[in-house]
């Protein structure tokens, strides 16, 4: 699910991507719902590749975002109440308590809540990837 939404540098918000142009996306903005083009020299990623780092390996930001989707009980989190270094760590301590302090910085926490806060106004209830429930599925 999440590896068809994108962030796109320079321009704010999230973006699901609808189809493949010559030499660009097409791409629809989640709070919008505008359509735009993402040419090939913006820097794109999908959120699915995304990763966090731990002190023994990293974490997808699916897994991540489902944990924090489960303790606030599908609700957006108020981002406005981690203002600081401290209170932010404090927060993503609980959602994934042994990050690293050192090579995730408070940037990277503000954005995966604001992309958190993003992907739960536009209605998504479930970010574990379709091979994960595939895996559990089978098993």
């Amino acid at each position: 699910m999440l590896k068809k939404i994108l962030s796109i540098s320079g321009k704010s918000g999230l973006y699901k991507l609808v189809s493949y142009g010559k030499n660009m996306l097409i791409v629809e903005g989640l709070s919008d719902g505008k359509r735009v083009p993402a040419y090939s020299h913006d820097k794109i990623i999908s959120l699915g590749d995304i990763a966090i780092y731990t002190y023994n390996e990293e974490v997808a930001l699916s897994s991540v975002m489902q944990t924090i989707y489960d303790k606030n009980e599908g609700k957006t989190v108020d981002a406005k109440q981690y203002s600081d270094k401290k209170s932010l760590f404090a927060y993503f301590e609980e959602i994934l308590p042994d990050f690293d302090q050192e090579r995730v910085y408070p940037n990277d926490i503000k954005k995966v809540i604001t992309w958190y806060n993003l992907l739960v106004g536009a209605g998504f209830t479930s970010f574990k990837e379709e091979e994960e429930e595939a895996t559990e599925a089978a098993e």
